[in-house]
């Protein structure tokens, strides 16, 4: 009597088949084009995250300029230079006082984070003074204003050269954000420009940052609620 198989030697393997060349370059081109999908839209997702930054930075300094309007009955003077990247606005609106320092005077701001000659004000803005500046004593004492309160370090940058003069400048947290856009040649120092009166606001002011994302320039601007993609500076 023969002895039976078992279910093991009665099945017969399927034969494995190997990927053709052609197969391979196929799941190859899919798996890029994914990866070329998934890289534009990472791309996507930080610009949007930028802006989105540079959009809340900017309406809080023009919350702070409507409060100072209001104290003063006027907008912050513009640098009368006509160089909106080089205004005075930081001073303004975080207020300062006149002390002396070593025998000279110098209008320090109420946050103590920066300091500017009182001679060298006309020199780096063609103003004599600073509006937003605590004067006198007594009953007759005007005090100046913080109006912006809590601002983070990296919202200024003490280190700006203005016609031979060091000044602090606000400036957007993200930077250029691409490092080949230095509009005060240096790495990721991007001021938010200021004029008053404005181009496109002449019965107040122009305030805007200009971004440049992949080689694309972004104007975040209080003139146009959406962003003015490579669209010219006022």
């Amino acid at each position: 009597m023969k002895p039976m198989k078992t279910i093991s030697e009665n099945k017969i393997l399927p034969r494995r088949r190997a990927f053709t060349l052609v197969e391979l370059l196929v799941v190859i081109s899919i798996i890029g084009v994914l990866a070329a999908f998934t890289l534009v839209g990472l791309k996507s997702v930080k610009r949007t995250q930028k802006i989105s930054s540079a959009k809340v930075e900017i309406r809080e300094i023009e919350l702070a300029i409507e409060n100072y309007k209001a104290k003063y009955s006027a907008y912050p003077p513009g640098n009368n230079f006509g160089n909106p990247l080089l205004s005075q606005l930081y001073y303004e609106l975080s207020g300062t006082t006149i002390t002396a320092i070593g025998g000279v005077n110098y209008y320090v701001t109420l946050d103590g984070s920066s300091q500017i000659k009182v001679t060298d004000v006309p020199v780096a803005y063609k103003v004599d003074g600073f509006l937003n500046c605590t004067k006198g004593g007594g009953e007759d004492a005007a005090s100046a204003k913080n109006f912006l309160p809590g601002l983070k370090p990296n919202r200024i940058n003490i280190q700006v050269p203005n016609n031979g003069v060091t000044t602090t400048m606000l400036v957007t947290t993200v930077g250029g954000p691409d490092d080949n856009y230095q509009p005060l040649n240096a790495t990721a120092l991007n001021p938010f420009r200021y004029v008053n009166p404005g181009t496109n606001n002449p019965d107040s002011y122009d305030l805007w940052v200009q971004l440049v994302i992949n080689k694309q320039t972004n104007l975040v601007c209080n003139w146009s609620k959406t962003v003015l993609r490579n669209s010219p500076m006022p």
